[in-house]
This record gives structure tokens, C-alpha cells and sequence, in this order.
């Protein structure tokens, strides 16, 4: 659905792409991951057509973005970072006039917003102007807005940040639901816990350059690391783990030895164990490592 072969760009003589490659399936849900400033925006400019490379290839749906921006725009649904609803016109108003710019017929426009509007729980406010609407409702119309062309393609820009918890968790539900339709989702976040819930597979770009790619626990592994085992006491206790609030974390390579330790120094101290339980590292502790080039 998304090719990217040997991109480069540059603006005011700094080159912020440089020569970036890869490829999205179908249906598949796509984190493309890295710290401010590594290209990630100029990246997503180019895919939707809002600018062009200085050199490269790029194809989405089939299309040459260069050569056919309106057949990719056609087939494609964008959910910005920054809200970019008119605050002065309502709901209603801003999804007809979404439909507009797509050319779809009147008719059709309204049953689809309709629809829209009632999948995200704002029906209700369909005629209310969107400067009275919260972060969550703005964001929650941000995305009918994207869907009402019916997208092959979905580019979501840090679709939860900011959020309640409420709306974060049902945004993430409908992006999983895409999937489920055959969707092919782009998504950037820096949520690295939303990332490793909701893709099949992460790119991570630095300094304009892509420097991994696999699955979420593919690049958990390429770091590898120490697995955590965190217990709980029903006390306090002089324990030789890294105490946070009322758990105690040990780093270990040998899980059932550090956790017969546990049982032993529980066992002596007159203790009882809470809980314990072990995990491996997080994307989010992988995701630093690769940054800072410890792989």
C-alpha cells in the first residue's frame, strides 16, 4: 500500500531525509517512531502529497505521489496532531464541508456523517460549534473527518496525545476496528505502550535515517536486556532491589534463580510475598537504547 524507496529532502540546505526505504502492507497497522526533529512530519508531507521530494521514489496505493498527488488524496484520510476543524462552524458543518472538498454527493454525505458522527459519540453535538467542543470531541471529529472519504489508507499524527482516558481508549479501539476492514493505518506517536499495543510493525527514524524496523517484540529483542522481576511485600524491608513506591525491581538474566532469592529472603526476613511477577523490556526502553546507539 505505501512504498518508499531511497528518499531524500532537504530544506534551507539541511538534509532532513536521507535516503529513507520502506514498505506498509495491506491492512496493517505501520508505528513510524523517532525523537522530534528526526523527519518523521516531512516524512508524512510527502506520503499525503503536501510536499515533494528532492529525490526518491514514493507510491501509495499504486500511485506516484509526485505524479498523481489527487488520486493518492483521493484514497487517503489524515488525522493531523494539530486540530484543524473550523471552530466557528459546527460538527454538522465541518463534515459537509469535508465531504464537499471530496466531490461526494450530497445524499451520500449526509447518511455517511450521520453514521460517523453516531460511531464516535458525538451525534448528539452535531449542532454544536466545535469552539465549545473538549480535546476529545475535537479529536473524535478530527477522525470522522478523515474517514469520510472511506480511506484505503489512514495517516493518523499522534491520534491520543492529550487525551482522556476515555477517548484515548475509544480512538484506539476504532483504529484497531480499521484494521479489522482491511485499513492500512500509518500511525506516529510517542506513545510507545500505544505503539506496542495497536502495530504490527515499527520504523525508527534518526537524524533522517531509517536505523530498525521489525515488529514490536522483534525490536524488543534486537536490544535484548535483563528481564525485571517486581515483588511486593506486606512490609517494608532492607530488600537489595531498586525500590519504586511499594515495589522492589531486580534486573536479572536468570528470572527463576532471582525469584527462589525472593522466596529465600522472604522466608528469612518473617515476610510474605504480595505479588511478583517478571517482564521483559519494554518498546519503550528498546526505542531509547536503539536511539542512543547501544545496539
Amino acid at each position: 500500500m505505501i512504498k518508499v524507496e531511497g528518499v531524500e529532502k532537504s530544506f534551507d540546505g539541511r538534509k532532513v531525509l536521507k535516503g529513507v526505504s520502506f514498505r506498509v502492507k495491506r491492512g496493517e497497522i505501520f508505528g513510524y517512531l523517532g525523537p522530534n526533529g528526526a523527519g518523521k512530519t516531512t516524512t508524512v508531507r510527502i506520503l499525503t502529497g503536501l510536499i515533494k521530494p528532492d529525490s526518491g521514489r514514493v507510491f501509495v496505493r499504486g500511485f506516484d505521489v509526485v505524479k498523481n498527488p489527487v488520486k493518492v488524496r483521493e484514497r487517503i484520510g489524515v488525522l493531523p496532531e494539530v486540530a484543524n476543524v473550523y471552530p466557528d462552524l459546527t460538527a454538522w458543518q465541518n463534515l459537509m464541508l469535508a465531504c464537499g472538498l471530496y466531490g461526494i454527493d450530497k445524499r451520500v454525505a449526509e447518511g455517511r456523517c450521520e453514521r460517523l458522527l453516531k460511531e464516535f459519540g458525538i451525534y448528539e453535538r452535531r449542532n454544536s460549534k466545535v469552539k465549545t467542543f473538549s480535546k476529545g470531541m475535537k479529536q473524535r471529529l478530527m477522525f470522522c473527518i478523515a474517514m469520510v472519504c472511506e480511506p484505503e489508507i489512514v495517516f493518523l499524527d499522534e491520534p491520543t496525545s492529550g487525551l482522556d482516558v476515555a477517548s484515548a481508549r475509544m480512538l484506539r479501539r476504532k483504529v484497531l476496528e480499521l484494521k479489522d476492514t482491511g485499513v492500512t493505518v500509518f500511525l506516529t506517536s510517542h506513545n510507545m505502550d500505544e505503539v506496542d499495543m495497536l502495530c504490527d510493525r515499527v520504523a525508527i527514524i534518526k537524524d533522517g535515517r531509517i536505523i530498525a524496523e521489525d515488529s514490536p517484540d522483534g525490536i524488543k529483542e534486537l536490544v535484548g536486556g535483563d528481564i525485571a522481576v517486581e515483588v511486593r511485600f506486606d512490609r517494608d524491608v532492607d530488600f537489595f532491589g531498586e525500590r519504586f513506591g511499594d515495589r522492589y525491581v531486580l534486573y536479572t538474566k536468570d528470572p527463576n534463580e532471582t525469584i527462589c532469592s525472593i522466596v529465600e529472603f522472604a522466608k528469612e526476613r518473617g515476610v510474605r510475598i504480595l505479588s511478583i511477577n517478571t517482564r521483559t523490556p519494554s518498546l519503550e526502553e528498546a526505542f531509547i537504547k536503539i536511539l542512543g546507539g547501544e545496539v
